[in-house]
């Protein structure tokens, strides 16, 4: 199994051996929590099947998704590699696999296999850059810009968007309401720019730098100026 998974580059079988005794697969429930903001824990985990994501939340209890976590991603490395408590908070999305690498044991592997922490450190930095964009989203674009750029990045090459999700889920992305989504993504249908397929949702043409009509209101509603 481990030899199969991308985060494990070119095992040997006595690397095999040691990740079987410092590993164990369990699984979660949908709406699950795996890792607790502030926890003090280093264990690492690695998504097997399933989807999670890792939640912000502010005084008043309101989440924002920080990232989204599928086959083969992982998570958990930043305590991991400082040993400082966790950041965020790791919730199921659906019923979900993973592998849970016991912090102290792993690095003794990663010793002999600096492959695998340079996958890690990289993960990292994709990780860093994602939280960039995100400031950059919520300094500088409004509600629809949020949405717009959302859409683009969820697209394949065929400007299709086959990931499931829900109005609710796409405001925790974008730290907006899911009133104000709602509203966006029915006027991005009404205009043409967005059609319902059976299994997707198609772009049909390039998504505006604004949308017709929006004005100010989805600012001022946000909290966007």
């Amino acid at each position: 199994m481990y030899n199969q998974i991308p985060f494990f580059p070119d095992l040997n079988e006595e690397d095999i051996r040691l990740l079987e005794s410092v590993s164990q697969k369990k699984t979660f429930p949908r709406k699950t929590i795996i890792i607790t903001e502030g926890d003090n824990t280093d264990t690492l985990y690695i998504v097997l099947k399933g989807k999670a994501h890792a939640l912000a939340t502010d005084p008043e209890g309101k989440q924002m998704v920080l990232n989204t976590f599928g086959p083969n991603d992982y998570f958990g490395e930043m305590s991991f590699i400082d040993n400082e408590p966790r950041c965020a908070t790791v919730m199921t999305k659906e019923k979900t696999e993973v592998l849970i690498l016991q912090g102290s044991a792993f690095r003794n592997i990663l010793m002999n296999n600096p492959g695998i922490m340079m996958k890690i450190l990289k993960n990292l930095l994709v990780k860093i850059r994602t939280a960039t964009k995100q400031i950059e989203d919520l300094a500088f674009k409004d509600s629809y810009g949020r949405i717009a750029r959302l859409l683009t990045e969820m697209a394949d090459e065929n400007r299709e968007i086959r990931e499931k999700f829900t109005h609710l889920e796409m405001a925790g992305h974008l730290a907006i309401s899911r009133e104000t989504v709602s509203r966006i993504m029915s006027q991005l249908f009404e205009e043409g720019f967005l059609i319902q397929r059976k299994d997707f949702i198609k772009i049909v043409k390039p998504l505006p730098v604004t949308l017709k009509g929006k004005g100010r209101q989805g600012k001022e509603e946000n909290g966007d100026e």
